[in-house]
């Protein structure tokens, strides 16, 4: 199961939770994010772990941009980026995970324009802004997703989820994406959290 821990900002902060074992570290480029980082503050590259590149709305030269300075594994787009978005930055050789804010079933029958575009899907919570709200959204929604491209579950999960991770079951599930619920401030992580909570989920 793929660990994810996003909105890491602090050099030595991220070495040490990528030492906790996990799987794919993200940096965020969203300005009105307060988990910003941009491409001259990032000294970090990672030994084993997955490095993915957040982005919202961006332009493709952006996108390029970063991708080529940091060597991202993967594009994560966390805004209303369309298909042919996607489609475009694949042919780029870019590896995607396109994330999507749900609240209801219907917000699901969103992913289906994307299908064969994107290596993952990541399903977050719906708020007025992008991510990182703490705010967990009704799991079951996604039991409706009967897509083939494997998902992170995001939105909210914190310390106290593990019981509701073990008891949540999909096929195309792939793994779990953390932030703002183990975080001292943003884009600062509580180490021995994240171990603790590492440790009793795998």
């Amino acid at each position: 199961m793929i660990l994810k821990v996003c909105g890491m900002k602090d050099a030595e902060n991220t070495r040490r939770a990528e030492a906790l074992g996990i799987d794919m570290i993200g940096n965020i480029f969203y300005p009105g994010s307060p988990r910003y980082v941009s491409e001259r503050e990032l000294h970090f590259t990672p030994k084993r772990a997955k490095l993915v590149s957040v982005f919202v709305n961006p332009s493709e030269e952006q996108v390029c941009r970063i991708v080529s300075v940091v060597g991202s594994d993967y594009v994560q787009l966390h805004g209303t980026e369309p298909p042919e978005f996607c489609s475009s930055l694949r042919d780029k050789g870019i590896r995607i995970i396109k994330a999507f804010p749900i609240a209801t079933a219907e917000d699901m029958q969103k992913t289906e324009s994307y299908a064969g575009l994107c290596d993952y899907y990541l399903f977050d919570t719906k708020t007025s802004a992008y991510g990182g709200s703490g705010k967990q959204f009704d799991w079951e929604i996604v039991k409706s997703y009967t897509g083939e491209t494997p998902f992170l579950l995001s939105g909210g999960i914190g310390p106290d989820s593990i019981p509701a991770l073990k008891e949540f079951k999909h096929p195309m599930l792939a793994g779990y994406d953390l932030n703002s619920r183990f975080e001292i401030h943003p884009g600062i992580k509580d180490i021995p959290l994240l171990k603790e909570f590492i440790q009793q989920i795998k």
